[in-house]
């Protein structure tokens, strides 16, 4: 039997997927969230059950994946301007976060083994365009 309704996003915490939901409604897509309740009430199982997915009927699943295609976030300083790439002066950056020495690594098992949120996290930038990494600063 075909699938009435497409998963076309996930997400780990239902905020966000609440507010691109709102979107794709406000854009006459009938999107609608799956298993937020369950994470609303424990976060921690987000990635158990593989986050709250947003899904569509099938028949405008190309419609909205258009939609949300043109929402890409890129990332911004304090004072709200776009930081633009060390290496080709593009401002298609993303941020994420890596755990890349032994104090970072130490921080996310004490985190881990006594169930707190992480207290030290490296940040790192990455340009779309030309894939260079870099701190931020």
């Amino acid at each position: 039997m075909k699938s009435q309704f497409k998963t076309i996003a996930k997400y780990q915490y239902s905020a966000e997927a609440e507010i691109i939901k709102g979107l794709l409604n406000s854009e006459g897509i009938d999107a609608f969230l799956s298993d937020h309740l369950t994470i609303d009430t424990d976060p921690i199982i987000s990635h158990a059950i593989g986050g709250v997915k947003l899904r569509v009927p099938a028949h405008q699943e190309a419609e909205a994946l258009k939609i949300m295609a043109s929402l890409h976030q890129y990332s911004v300083d304090d004072q709200g301007q776009t930081i633009t790439c060390a290496n080709c002066h593009e401002a298609k950056l993303e941020l994420f976060s890596t755990i890349t020495n032994l104090k970072a690594f130490v921080a996310f098992l004490i985190g881990f083994l006594f169930g707190t949120l992480p207290f030290h996290t490296r940040y790192k930038y990455r340009c779309e365009n030309c894939k260079t990494e870099f701190p931020i600063k």
